[in-house]
Order: structure tokens, then sequence, then C-alpha cells
């Protein structure tokens, strides 16, 4: 029995999920918690959020974020793929910066234009 705290809405429930009885999930809720105790046991993802480098532009730097979210191991490599961007202004917000990061469908996305 492993327990986590569902991140799906201010509430924070605390669940307990059973991997002897197929990832069985109590203490949640709402239904969210359901999916989000048996996800973060099985296949834990996060969206990324950060920032990356900006030249020509007003502000030094841009906030990002990944468009989907992405496995909770690979975390440390795109933040890390974020580390050698430099955008050049101007850019939309919403406009991609990094297409499919670290091998993902994720995108990496512009929150601001800049």
């Amino acid at each position: 029995m492993k327990e986590v705290i569902c991140i799906c809405c201010p509430k924070g429930c605390h669940l307990q999920v059973d991997e002897e009885h197929d990832y069985k999930v109590t203490g949640n809720g709402c239904p969210n918690g359901l999916a989000y105790g048996k996800e973060e046991i099985t296949n834990p993802t996060r969206i990324v959020t950060s920032t990356v480098r900006v030249t020509g532009g007003i502000h030094p730097r841009c906030p990002v974020k990944t468009d989907k979210a992405v496995p909770k191991k690979l975390v440390p490599a795109v933040m890390e793929a974020l580390n050698d961007i430099d955008l050049k202004a101007p850019a939309a917000g919403g406009a991609v910066v990094i297409e499919h990061v670290c091998g993902t469908d994720a995108n990496i996305v512009t929150t601001r234009s800049i």
C-alpha cells in the first residue's frame, strides 16, 4: 500500500493505492483522485514550467511550459534542454520553442508574448 497526496484540486486528499489489488485507490474525494492515484504509482507525469533566455526583448527571460505532461523521470532532461535555448524576440505567446522535447509528444511553448 502506497500513500500519495492528490494534486488535482486544493483539497489535497491523502490517497492510499493498493498495488496488490489492481491499484485500488481509497481516500479520494472525487473521481479525479481515482485516476490520479493509479497514474501516480504506475506512470507519473508532470507539466514542466520554467523560463528560457531571451535576446533582443525587453525582458531577459520568457516563461515556457510543456504543452502536455511528460514522464516524471524525464523532467531533469527537459530542464537541461531548456538551458541551451536562447529565444530571439519577438515571439508570440504559444510559440513552439522545442518540438517533441526529449523524444516525447510534448512541445515546449511560450506562455506569453515577448
